[in-house]
């Protein structure tokens, strides 16, 4: 079998690259699955947009952490899961909103960026998007009055890792909208033998507490943070 591509973006703490070392909870998880599993491997952080288009074409070719969706559900196949998300609308602080469902968003502009999850979403449901070329942008264009609202996804409500965006005073959560499963999304050239086996050392992961010592550990990296 060749090597496994394997690709994610810049998403601390779950994905970052620290000179020529791939690290993070979600990476740290990844590296430990395969080395269960026995595979080669390649890991490297792209835009995400590169990257998840690269597991759409490439054979033998994953990107992590890619929410599962229907929309997706038959593109991939899928190793995970490996966390949750919620999808959040950010607002700008002293702004007052009037959200109780996502459907009373509808009137109001939603920053998103190509290729993610949330843009697809929103945008076969009829939402007015405004995508940009990669997330970091949308929090300025927030702040500047040309979107309404920002669609992220953050982890068990904690929009901490959202501060190397904006300060907390800038930016408030607004409503949750939607809550996701995200995995690693293999090309399907991917072996189903080679998924079930993946898929397996992450369930012995689970059971051992392999998850729950990474999950620890990159709690403690966001308070040093």
């Amino acid at each position: 079998m060749p090597p496994l591509v394997i690709t994610a973006e810049h998403a601390p703490p779950a994905s970052m690259k620290v000179g020529d070392e791939v690290i993070g909870r979600e990476s740290e998880k990844i590296r430990e699955m395969l080395a269960r599993s026995g595979y080669r491997y390649s890991i490297d952080v792209l835009p995400w947009k590169r990257a998840y288009t690269m597991a759409q074409r490439d054979p033998y070719t994953c990107v992590y952490s890619t929410s599962r969706t229907p929309e997706r559900e038959k593109q991939f196949k899928w190793v995970g899961p490996t966390d949750e998300a919620e999808w959040i609308l950010m607002g700008r602080a002293g702004r007052a909103y009037q959200l109780n469902t996502l459907e009373d968003a509808r009137k109001l502009r939603i920053g998103t960026y190509y290729g993610d999850a949330r843009d697809e979403f929103l945008r076969a449901r009829g939402f007015d998007v405004d995508p940009a070329q990669n997330d970091a942008s949308n929090p300025k264009k927030l702040l500047l009055g040309r979107i309404d609202l920002w669609a992220v996804g953050v982890r068990n409500n904690d929009i901490s890792a959202l501060a190397q965006f904006a300060s907390p005073e800038q930016l408030v959560p607004v409503l949750v909208f939607h809550r996701v499963k995200v995995y690693l999304a293999c090309n399907r050239s991917v072996p189903d033998a080679m998924v079930e086996r993946m898929n397996s050392a992450l369930d012995s992961m689970r059971k051992d507490g392999s998850f729950a010592r990474l999950e620890k550990k990159y709690e403690q990296w966001q308070v040093r943070k």
